[in-house]
């Protein structure tokens, strides 16, 4: 399996990913809007994002987006934000989730963050033990405003 940045060609296969948690989605039923290929243009085009793909044997299995955000705490240090965490539904399971995130935060230490953070819906109770075996620790509230 390799991580790595995602293609223009698996922009509808990373859709598909987001599009629906529950069920797997057809890539070739997602509609690539305009506005998503203005989104992955600028994510690709951006040292400090990444949309990155877990692949095995042509099949992107998850992904994921890491931002690397400066900051003058931590030593001056970047810290990753990660989002958008998706595997197959069908894939879920074996391990899969475990070797996408554990390989997204040796790239942020190789690239030399200070920390990585990531934010989960309050409902997703099965993804907060997922990170919490993972290291990740609830240090804080989050809060969003939607426009």
């Amino acid at each position: 399996m390799i991580l790595r940045p995602a293609t223009r060609a698996e922009l509808p296969a990373v859709l598909a990913l987001l599009a629906d948690e529950d069920r797997v989605v057809d890539p070739a039923s997602v509609a690539v809007t305009e506005a998503y290929e203005r989104a992955f243009a600028d994510i690709e085009g951006d040292p400090r994002n990444e949309m990155l793909v877990l692949v095995d044997s042509g099949l992107v299995l998850g992904c994921l987006q890491a931002t690397y955000v400066p900051g003058l705490g931590k030593g001056g240090a970047e810290r990753a934000l990660i989002e958008a965490v998706r595997i197959r539904a069908d894939r879920r399971g074996g391990g899969l989730g475990r070797e996408l995130m554990e390989r997204a935060v040796a790239r942020a230490k190789e690239r030399g963050c200070a920390l990585v953070q990531l934010t989960s819906d309050k409902r997703r109770t099965d993804a907060h033990r997922f990170y919490a075996s993972l290291g990740f620790a609830r240090s804080h509230d989050g809060f969003k405003l939607r426009f």
